[in-house]
This record gives structure tokens, sequence and C-alpha cells, in this order.
């Protein structure tokens, strides 16, 4: 009985600090680990022209803040061909569902930020559907993370993959 009782309290414990944690991450200057964050309040915004993104080749993860809702969290980045794209698995599960609802905000409402090394640089997040357009980028997923997906992942609505294309100037403003 007293050994039911420790376990109970184990995880009674580690539920508040997981929970505490969750809450404090939303009021901080971007994501904490895998805890979604506020959003963010430091970084220097990129001005000029479009970079070449050939440099986010060797950044494992990048911090990605929706305007709508402003939140933000950590995520891994691709770069194809001069362009630079974020995929996000498991959505065709339940789980899945229920633990990314950024990609169903980010199909909503595209506005987003993306903070890399500190700088921030005002996007456009649109989806990519075309399987066979997604071909070459998830074979940089692979590439990079060990991750093999078809070109029929993207299509079926399993791997969704937005690209984060340059913001209309018209809402670049908005941060």
């Amino acid at each position: 009985m007293a050994m039911l009782r420790f376990l109970v309290a184990v995880v009674v414990i580690a539920a508040v600090l997981i929970g505490g944690v969750s809450l404090a991450a939303r009021f901080s200057d971007g994501p904490m680990g895998p805890f979604a964050g506020g959003p963010f309040t430091s970084g220097e915004v990129h001005a000029g022209a479009e970079p070449d993104w050939g440099f986010v080749t060797d950044v494992e993860t990048v911090e990605l803040q929706l305007l709508d809702p402003d939140r933000s969290r950590t995520t891994w980045i691709l770069e194809h061909d001069g362009r630079i794209f974020i995929p996000c698995g498991y959505m065709d599960s339940t789980w899945g569902r229920l633990w990314k609802q950024w990609p169903i905000e980010a199909e909503r409402d595209g506005r987003a930020v993306l903070r890399v090394d500190g700088t921030l640089y005002p996007r456009e997040l649109v989806r990519v559907h075309d399987g066979v357009l997604a071909g070459p980028v998830l074979a940089e997923l692979n590439r990079k993370y060990g991750v093999a997906a078809p070109p029929a992942a993207v299509s079926a609505g399993a791997l969704w993959l937005f690209e984060l294309a340059p913001r209309d100037p018209g809402t670049a403003s908005a941060m």
C-alpha cells in the first residue's frame, strides 16, 4: 500500500510540474523545449532582400510563432531550391490532431514569424498539398532528420508540409 501511495504521489507531482512548466512557457519569449511558448519579445527583424536560406541546412530546429493565436513552438526546418518548409507529421491520427493544433491554426491564418539565431523573419505559411511537388523536400527531410516519407503521405494528409513564403508587405508590419 505504501508503494502505491508513493507512485500516486510521484505521478501527481510530475503532472503538477509539467502543467506548471507548460503554463509558464505560454508567458515566455518563445517556446521552452517541447512546450509551446508565448509571442516573441526579442530578436531583430530581418531587413533587406530575401535571404539565401541555404544556411538553415545545418540548423536542426527553429522557433515559429503564429500571429493568431500568438503562440510559438520549436520545429524542424527544411530548405530546397532556395525555399524553406516546415513539416508536421501524425496529422492523420487522433493523437496528432489533439497534440498539434498549430497546423490547423496556420491553415486558417498563415501569418507567422520565424526566429532563427535571434533574427525574426515575417513569413506566410502556405500548405503544400501536392505530394509530387513535395518529393524533393521529403528527400531533404530524410537526409536531414532520417525520416522517410513518401510523397503520398502529403497528398493523403498524414504529413502536412508548409512553405514559409515571404509575407505580403501589406501585412509584414504586424509582428
